[in-house]
């Protein structure tokens, strides 16, 4: 059964330039912005990190696209998860999804996941600065699935039994999440598809019964931000100073933490069946500054180790092969520090492990 493993890489497409973005943050802003402008907050603070053989592409261009789904293919990775981003109607980031829709030689197999948050300038969900904001209502639910059933009936879409799958970043900030979903599944029917597999992600340490709300599944998300202590508090700690001068830093208020111990209170799984989501590694501070999450130590043989765990859950749960899937996060988070795309620093080691783990 562990030779049906299905990996999928969660994607994100905000490496083109936005008229949004551009007002936002500066003409011609990309996540690359962020990643090339950022120092080292402490001796030890591995940052900038860099690309090596992918470049600082552009998702615009059909050569970036093409070569990311050749290494996926390379090294073992399914099919990408990507980051939609619907607000009542508006899409943004779109170009890489609309580009690949059109274009049969991208062949890769991709399913989407609704980053159903609002945007501001804290990049973490917090509605604070509000640059858009993410409203409900019954009318954008039908607008909603009636674009994404033109999606779903592409070759590539990933399905379970002739259902294609479609995640919900955080389902519980819908307010009418059982009637938003009754209503996905009748739309997509009433467009000549029989059903949905619909997935309810328990980001940010979210561990409400999704099923109860009426999800097909769960993805168990990583990182689960929420449980490392004192994460979202930026007031002076006398015992978080302490722990930051274990890693070389001096100033009080770095939020710094080593990957095992943060694994480990990260690891809290739903008690049905679920996706596991392995994760690659955590440093936002290209986005957030000093008031950065920092998850230091990681290596290639770290991740491996917690890789081969993740593969072992999916294995026990005795899933069909339609649904044996196992979420890698990220492929391209660059700003957040988590990637398996080629670093300077580290090489294809993060996909070789991938390869290693899945290998046929």
């Amino acid at each position: 059964m562990s030779n049906n493993i299905k990996p999928l890489a969660i994607y994100l497409p905000q490496f083109h330039p936005t008229p949004e973005n551009d007002a936002w943050w500066g003409k011609g802003f990309t996540e690359w912005t962020n990643v090339t402008k950022t120092s080292p907050q402490f001796k030890k603070h591995k940052q900038p990190n860099l690309p090596s053989s992918t470049g600082f592409y552009d998702l615009r261009l059909e050569e970036a696209r093409l070569m990311q789904e050749a290494m996926a293919k390379e090294f073992g990775i399914y099919g990408f998860c990507i980051y939609h981003y619907w607000f009542n109607g508006k899409r943004l980031l779109n170009e890489p999804v609309d580009r690949k829709l059109k274009n049969p030689k991208e062949d890769l197999p991709f399913l989407l996941c609704w980053a159903n948050e609002t945007w501001s300038r804290r990049w973490l969900g917090e509605e604070t600065e509000i640059l858009i904001k993410q409203e409900y209502s019954e009318l954008d639910d039908q607008m909603h699935m009636n674009w994404l059933v033109n999606v779903f009936k592409d070759s590539r879409y990933i399905k379970v039994d002739n259902k294609p799958v479609f995640i919900i970043y955080r389902p519980t900030h819908i307010p009418r999440i059982k009637e938003t979903l009754k209503m996905f599944r009748e739309i997509a029917k009433e467009n000549g598809i029989d059903d949905l597999y619909l997935v309810g992600s328990n980001s940010h340490s979210e561990l409400k019964d999704l099923f109860e709300l009426g999800f097909d599944d769960v993805l168990n998300f990583q990182p689960k931000l929420g449980f490392l202590p004192l994460s979202f508090n930026e007031k002076f700690n006398f015992k978080r100073a302490i722990n930051n001068l274990k890693f070389g830093s001096f100033n009080p208020f770095h939020k710094i933490y080593a990957y095992d111990k943060a694994k480990a209170l990260m690891d809290k799984r739903p008690l049905h069946k679920y996706f596991p989501c392995a994760l690659v590694g955590w440093d936002n501070t290209p986005r957030r500054g000093n008031k950065g999450i920092m998850v230091v130590n990681k290596t290639p043989e770290v991740f491996k180790e917690y890789l081969l765990k993740d593969k072992e859950e999916l294995i026990k749960q005795n899933r069909p092969e339609s649904e044996n899937f196992i979420f890698i996060n990220a492929w391209n988070e660059w700003a957040e520090g988590n990637f398996l795309e080629p670093s300077i620093s580290e090489g294809t080691a993060y996909l070789e492990v991938v390869k290693e783990v899945f290998k046929k």
